[in-house]
């Protein structure tokens, strides 16, 4: 075998087990790829207690129960099917009801959901408080809609007489 057929075949195997080490991972994570899901996708997978998932959807308006130490229980709903969820700990600060939540956590018996993590969604009009309160002091927020107010259209320039421009060049005297 010359060098050069040698190195070619050393390249050929490499890429092979690359190849072989991709596909392997990417079928192991095959049921795990998608981020999270829905009530009524967990609902139809039928999954024994114990299982680890992402659930996400809406927090179902009226189901928010605060039982006192930090635990908390609410549904998660997609518009067709709900879960009943609990969790332990200090919800975040844009949680509420109707906003969108993905909860990590474990399928319990009886269909609830116990959740370790929640992560609530913002849609694209969310501001920090302080951008808020600024634009509340410059006067361009608008309370109806918690937005900012669209800018005024540009001012058209008045008509201004005509002036010769000044002469550039040598200077006067």
């Amino acid at each position: 075998m010359t060098r050069r057929q040698r190195r070619l075949t050393i390249i050929a195997v490499i890429g092979v087990i690359l190849v072989a080490a991709a596909g392997l991972t990417l079928w192991g994570l095959s049921d795990r790829i998608m981020f999270f899901n829905s009530p009524t996708e967990i609902i139809a997978q039928n999954l024994a207690p114990g299982t680890r998932i992402r659930l996400g959807g809406l927090v179902a308006d009226g189901s928010v129960v605060d039982k006192g130490g930090g635990n908390i229980s609410f549904a998660v709903t997609d518009g067709t099917s709900s879960i009943p969820v609990s969790y332990t700990g200090i919800l975040p600060d844009l949680f509420r009801e109707g906003q969108g939540v993905v909860a990590e956590g474990v399928i319990a018996t009886g269909g609830t959901f116990t959740a370790d993590t929640i992560l609530a969604k913002h849609d694209e009009r969310y501001m920090p408080a302080d951008v808020v309160a600024a634009l509340k002091a410059q006067g361009v927020w608008d309370e109806n809609a918690d937005t900012a107010k669209p800018p005024p259209p540009p001012l058209t320039p008045a008509k201004v007489s005509a002036v010769p421009p000044p002469k550039t060049g040598a200077a006067t005297q």
